[in-house]
């Protein structure tokens, strides 16, 4: 199974936010002992990256948790292509649009996010990582 990986719940984890950690640690887990394979956009690197410097203020921090993040998961790369598609005038949120359109293009099974209101019109269905956890 594929899984991309949305920002809020990579942040939940690196922020340690409640009561999201729990259940966004645990999905992680399992793509770290290999019980489903992940993955986050090219542009969600950016900004993790971007929050948490503001968030730790610490540049050396902030690149030790890329790189443990970066050991874990696989990076989807993003298109020109992708950014057109993604790029339309229906669309609420441009980066939650793009992740879709990377996870369709990917073949991913789920996205994994605590918006799924935001992904309503993905054609790669969306689901919080405590949905999934009880799926899985």
């Amino acid at each position: 199974m594929k899984i991309v990986i949305d920002n809020n719940v990579i942040l939940d984890i690196f922020q340690n936010r409640e009561p999201f950690v729990q259940f966004s640690s645990r999905v992680l887990r399992l793509v770290e002992t290999k019980q489903v394979k992940g993955y986050v956009t090219a542009n969600s690197i950016t900004d993790i990256h971007y929050v948490l410097s503001r968030c730790l203020k610490d540049k050396e921090k902030v690149y030790e948790a890329i790189d443990v993040l970066l050991q874990l998961i696989d990076i989807i790369d993003v298109t020109a292509k992708d950014v057109r598609k993604a790029f339309h005038p229906d669309v609420g949120d441009f980066e939650d649009e793009l992740i879709s359109v990377c996870a369709e293009r990917a073949k991913m099974n789920y996205i994994i996010t605590r918006n799924t209101k935001d992904f309503t019109n993905s054609p790669v269905p969306a689901i919080t990582p405590d949905d999934f956890l009880t799926e899985f």
